[in-house]
């Protein structure tokens, strides 16, 4: 039979293998007819004429790029993506040909945006876009691909402010403690693009939007700063962050011009009907897939939430207790004094960690009603985040998997005959789109017999936590086996975890 560890990593890959870009293009997107053709996006059809165009920004848009030219052949008449410096190089090297653009394609690559930070090459980008959209007339058709990573390969100030002026302003935020969404709020009133700028530069072309979505909940006017989704933001909103930063009196006089010259009451809200925003690849669909596999491996396959987020300790502990739990019901004593203990601290951290659209009370009672005698697998997926205190190596997922490991073999010592000796346990969290931080792992496999073999080896897993090296600790073991390596996926719906659990 197939060990835990080659079942969890088939798992990971089905679940990354659907959200890769062809697939998912063919899944939402088709070509129909010869006489009068038509593009079939999700049930809805739009004529085709010659008179296709496409552009797209992102760091998966190259791929889907090379997937729509290959649905839409000589009905495209002109494309124009904006990707991350290096990428065609990188998939290249990593022999993923399908991603890559034929030779003699009608679509134009522009890379920039180094480090994910909008630069001179990627403002190029943005402006080429910019000029593609406003000459189209109401006979044409724009495809409109986007993936995370957009927002800094779009960056078109409203003039006269200049990139460097923006950029310090969204520095000074942030390091003013901002939130994503703030900063949001403040970079989409200063764009001609974002915040539904594109869509509305196209008028009175059809928009047709793909998006692959890296963002907890799926909102389209968040992903990629939203340049085809109408804006739930006014100048208001943007003046009422930068006061709450005190930057009003620090502002550049560019900054102050064009704020002073925008309508401050939000204006009526703005006919998006020649807009069709489609999501076609989320976190939630890469779950749906793994849990399809898991049943098909015999598991009986539990989705927790596609929205784990919040500080890394919380939701390592979460795990914790959601594994003794499961422990403790294939050993029958679910339903005892140890696991009403259990239960109820696993409530207690759901509240805190506030994860969206997580019902546990709900989850907990599916558990229940589990037989004692099937394996486990609960899946999940979502953003955590880390407080770097150290400096070792490692990303939140390799981070993750080792807290969850250390937390069970601590839960193992402290309980004299602990079920969680009688189950066999296998966590893993991933990055889908093959990074984890700055190493070449996308994330690692744990389990508290690895921590065990760590005491022995002399290793203490706490210390490396506590220097967020988690990447070292792992590279202790067999050739790296504990560490997810996956290559570029050439995609990104943030990250997957999955627990397996079978008695022994």
């Amino acid at each position: 039979s197939m060990s835990l560890h080659e079942h969890v990593l088939s798992l990971f890959r089905s679940a990354v293998g659907t959200v890769r870009p062809a697939p998912m293009l063919k899944r939402a997107v088709k070509l129909q007819g010869d006489g009068c053709p038509q593009l079939i996006v999700k049930g809805r059809a739009f004529p085709v004429k010659r008179n296709l165009y496409l552009v797209g920004f992102g760091k998966a848009v190259l791929g889907m790029a090379a997937a729509a030219e290959e649905i839409l052949g000589d009905h495209l008449i002109r494309g124009i993506v904006s990707v991350p410096l290096g990428i065609q190089e990188s998939l290249q090297r990593a022999g993923m040909q399908e991603m890559l653009l034929k030779p003699h394609s009608r679509i134009q690559v522009i890379e920039g945006a180094k480090n994910n930070l909008p630069d001179p090459e990627a403002l190029r980008g943005a402006g080429a876009i910019q000029e593609l959209a406003q000459g189209l007339t109401a006979d044409d058709l724009l495809l409109v691909l986007i993936s995370g990573g957009g927002s800094a390969l779009l960056p078109a100030p409203i003039p006269p402010i200049l990139l460097e002026e923006k950029e310090k302003l969204t520095k000074m935020l942030a390091s003013r403690g901002a939130a994503i969404q703030e900063l949001n709020i403040v970079r989409k009133t200063l764009s001609l693009l974002k915040g539904g700028g594109l869509a509305r530069l196209a008028y009175p072309a059809q928009v047709v939007s793909l998006i692959l979505s890296d963002v907890i909940g799926d909102p389209l006017d968040i992903i990629a700063s939203g340049p085809t989704a109408a804006s739930s933001h006014s100048v208001q909103d943007c003046l009422q962050v930068l006061a709450k930063y005190n930057l009003l009196q620090s502002l550049p006089e560019s900054v102050e011009t064009v704020l002073s010259s925008s309508p401050t009451k939000r204006a009526a809200p703005e006919d998006y009907s020649h807009v069709c925003n489609v999501i076609i690849g989320s976190n939630a669909l890469a779950l749906d897939e793994a849990k399809r596999q898991a049943e098909g491996l015999g598991y009986v396959a539990l989705i927790l939430s596609a929205a784990v987020c919040g500080d890394i300790g919380h939701v390592a502990a979460l795990y914790c207790h959601l594994i003794r739990l499961l422990c403790l019901g294939f050993a029958g004593l679910g339903e005892g004094p140890l696991g009403n203990e259990v239960r109820g601290n696993l409530l207690q951290l759901a509240a805190e960690l506030d994860i969206p659209g997580l019902n546990l009370a709900e989850f907990l009672e599916a558990l229940r009603g589990l037989g004692p005698e099937k394996p486990v697998c609960i899946l999940a997926g979502g953003e955590t985040t880390v407080r770097l205190r150290g400096t070792g190596k490692g990303g939140r997922n390799q981070e993750l998997a080792l807290r969850v490991g250390l937390g069970l073999h601590r839960a193992q010592g402290a309980e004299a005959s602990s079920p969680l000796g009688r189950c066999e346990i296998i966590f893993l969290s991933g990055g889908t789109d093959g990074q984890d931080g700055p190493t070449g792992a996308a994330g690692a496999f744990c389990s508290p017999e690895l921590v065990d073999e760590a005491f022995q080896k002399g290793l203490d897993a706490e210390a490396f936590l506590n220097n967020n090296d988690s990447y070292t600790f792992f590279s202790h073991f067999q050739h790296g086996r504990h560490l997810l390596v996956t290559g570029l996926t050439g995609t990104n719906v943030m990250d997957i975890q999955a627990v397996l659990i079978r008695p022994k």
